[in-house]
């Protein structure tokens, strides 16, 4: 188990795996209206065996080396997380995703924990380009994209259907030599 510091406000990144099924749930429940407003994440997960079962999902996919999910805890509270919903290490691409509960929005968690992220898939997996897909009302997930330095590569028009709407997804990416430029201009 590993519990990552992401600053001095008590915000830490830990694995998120299928035994925090119930307090996952209740995080969900706190959130999902704010977290489905553009993404579908956990509307599945309805009780706690559903709940185990979408974490269970993403435990095969780490096993699998195709992605991952860790939570962010904020004063040993679970308000969210950021993932790896693509990791391909073989082609050297992943795509990085996120969502937070409303009272835990605004403090630059999801920020500080993609930087986490990013930093190992590049660093430790050789990953060349991580992306971050959002639609483009998602003007949170898109300032995330921005604040990590990504490019906007484009826009798929109304390709994401979501509660009976069509949403356009924006693509951001950073390439790896591009991180670790911004990386060392900032130390």
């Amino acid at each position: 188990m590993y519990a990552i510091s992401l600053g001095d406000d008590g915000a830490e990144l830990r694995a998120l795996e299928p035994w925090h099924a119930q307090e996952f749930l209740a995080h969900l429940d706190r959130g999902r209206e704010f977290v489905q407003q553009y993404i579908a994440f956990g509307a599945a997960a309805t009780d706690v065996d559903s709940a185990r079962q979408l974490l269970q999902s993403y435990a095969d996919k780490k096993a699998a080396d195709s992605g991952g999910l860790h939570g962010v805890w904020l004063d040993g509270v679970l308000v969210g997380g950021v993932l790896f919903r693509v990791f391909d290490a073989a082609k050297g691409t992943c795509e990085v995703g996120c969502w937070l509960e409303p009272a835990a929005a605004g403090r630059g968690l999801v920020t500080r924990a993609a930087r986490v992220l990013i930093d190992w898939a590049v660093d430790e997996r050789g990953i060349h380009r991580v992306e971050w897909y959002a639609s483009s009302g998602n003007e949170p997930s898109l300032n995330v994209a921005r604040r990590l330095g990504m490019s906007r590569d484009g826009v798929l028009r109304e390709n994401h259907l979501h509660r009976g709407v069509r949403h356009d997804t924006e693509v951001w990416s950073v390439l790896a030599e591009e991180w670790r430029a911004a990386r060392a201009r900032a130390e």
